[in-house]
This record gives structure tokens, sequence and C-alpha cells, in this order.
């Protein structure tokens, strides 16, 4: 059996470093882990998601209702992320949107968050809610609001993967210089969602 991980955002966002991350964490413990990626024009701001499964599974492809997980790093693309899910899915949700240019070009509004937060706790079992941009800002540097969301991921139950290996590994993937900086968002985010 896997523990299925859905990952998506938008592009820049550090999607890749996170799933990287995890699977050679996954990997640094002897578990099985497979992986796919789906890039959308990521230089632009397009969508980006990894699927990743920890375990005896060979596709890397998660099934419709099938992610144990979903790390939205984006509101909307939590909300597009819907099909991966079932009543049993914890989502961890980054709460601070990216606005597409289109909506500005097009007079379109970008939904409020408590809509969708309200639409996402009425399908899965958990939701964790976090501004994952401002704690990077507050650790010092915005591009670490990845590793606040990974660090969100570790503190469910039922991640796989401890927190310890996960920041090792983050030691050997990430800039020395900004290891401090996303091992702090990484436990602000941790801290945000510990039951």
């Amino acid at each position: 059996m896997a523990y299925n991980i859905y990952i998506c955002g938008i592009g820049g966002q550090g999607i890749i470093k996170t799933s990287i991350v995890i699977g050679e964490t996954a990997l640094k413990l002897d578990k099985n882990v497979v992986m796919s990626e789906i890039h959308g024009m990521s230089q632009r701001g397009g969508v980006v998601s990894t699927e990743l499964k920890i375990g005896e599974d060979q596709s890397p492809i998660i099934q419709s209702g099938h992610a144990d997980l979903v790390l939205a790093f984006e509101p909307i693309e939590a909300s597009r992320a819907l099909e991966k899910t079932s009543k049993d899915t914890i989502i961890v949700l980054n709460t601070s949107p990216v606005l597409p240019s289109t909506i500005n070009q097009q007079d379109i509004d970008y939904p409020e968050i408590d809509d969708i937060l309200s639409e996402l706790d009425s399908k899965v079992a958990e939701v964790y809610s976090m501004d994952a941009n401002k704690i990077a800002l507050n650790a010092g540097h915005p591009l670490s609001m990845n590793m606040a969301m990974l660090g969100g991921a570790t503190a469910i139950s039922t991640f796989p993967l401890d927190t310890e290996s996960v920041i090792d590994t983050m030691k050997d993937n990430l800039p020395p210089k900004s290891i401090d900086i996303n091992i702090k968002a990484f436990n602000d985010g941790y801290n945000s969602c510990k039951k």
C-alpha cells in the first residue's frame, strides 16, 4: 500500500524542489517512491503539479479519489485538485493567492479564500491552512514558502517521513546560505499545522 501525495501550485513556487526533498528522504529511509511531474508554463506562472507515491506502488499516477495528502501551494489549485481527493484526504493549504494575469485583463474576481476553504472542508477529512508566504517572509526570504508547506505536511500524523530526516535532506538539496532560513520556515510551517 502506498501513501499518495499530490502537490500543486503555480510555476516558481518550489513545487518540484519540495517533491525532490520528499522523494530523496523516502529513498534515504529505504522506502520505495515513485514520482511524476506535470509542468504547465511554469516559467510564466502556469500550473505545476507532482504526484508522489511512497510505498509498494509502481505507478506514479494517483487515481481520482486516492490522494492521502494534497499540498496546495495556491488556493485555486487546491480546488482544482479535488478530483484527486476523498473524504479521507488531508489538505495543507497556502492561503496566499497567486493572481494570474488573466484575472486582471478580463476583470474577473478571484474567489474569496473563505469560500475556497468551505468548499474544501466539505469534501475532505481535514484542511490545515496557513499563510505560507507570510511564514516565509518572517523566516527571512519569500522563496522559503515551499519549505513552510513541507513543514506543515510533516506535522500531519499520517505523513510517512520523520521531521529530522526531512530536514537532513533539505540540507543536502538547498543552497548552504539559505539553510537556516529554510529550516526556520519549515519549523514555523510545522508549528502552524501541529495539533
